[in-house]
């Protein structure tokens, strides 16, 4: 029993049992019958736009930063003690959050 148990052999168990789900999920499906409606895009019955957006990832990143300062801020104050470069290092955390905020 401890054979089964090995990487490689375990990895081929896994992958036949894999194998043999993906066949027996395509056997239960049924034919694919492709047409226009079934490759278009849903909107909840509403006709999609013709023009394409661009999403960009800017607000996102601003945010993300924002807090990645502020918890790593919040982690190294609450490690370094009550000492008075501690206030020094929050001014500095305070500013450095301000200025990401106004951009």
């Amino acid at each position: 029993m401890q054979i089964i148990l090995t990487p490689p052999v375990a990895f081929i168990l896994y992958l036949v049992l894999a194998a043999s789900l993906f066949g027996v999920g395509r056997l239960l499906a049924g034919r694919s019958n492709p047409s226009k409606e079934k490759s278009s895009i849903y909107a909840s019955g509403e006709a999609s736009p013709l023009t394409r957006s661009l999403p960009g990832y800017r607000g996102f990143f601003v945010i993300a930063l924002f807090f990645a300062m502020l918890h790593l801020g919040v982690l190294i104050l609450g490690s370094g003690g009550n000492s008075p470069i501690s206030i020094v290092y929050l001014i500095g955390l305070m500013l450095a959050l301000v200025v990401l905020i106004i951009g």
